[in-house]
C-alpha cells in the first residue's frame, strides 16, 4: 500500500471508533454489551495507528510479490 492509500484506511478506522465510542455511556461499562464496543473502540483505534504510521512495516511488506 502506498502512503495515501494508508491514511485513507487509518482515517475509515478512526471513523469507526468514533462512531462507536458514541454509543457508549461514560462511566464504566457494566453490560457485556458495552464491554464489546469498547472493545472495538480500542482495536480500531490500534488497526488506525498501525496502518497510519505502520511501525513493524506490516503493511508496506508484499509477501507474494
Amino acid at each position: 500500500m502506498d502512503r495515501r492509500q494508508r491514511l485513507i484506511t487509518g482515517a475509515l478506522w478512526i471513523a469507526v471508533a468514533g462512531v462507536m465510542a458514541m454509543t457508549l455511556d461514560p462511566g464504566v461499562p457494566t453490560s457485556a454489551g458495552a464491554i464489546a464496543r469498547l472493545f472495538v473502540v480500542i482495536v480500531s483505534l490500534f488497526l488506525a495507528v498501525v496502518y497510519v504510521f505502520d511501525l513493524w512495516g506490516v503493511i508496506s511488506r508484499q509477501p507474494f510479490h
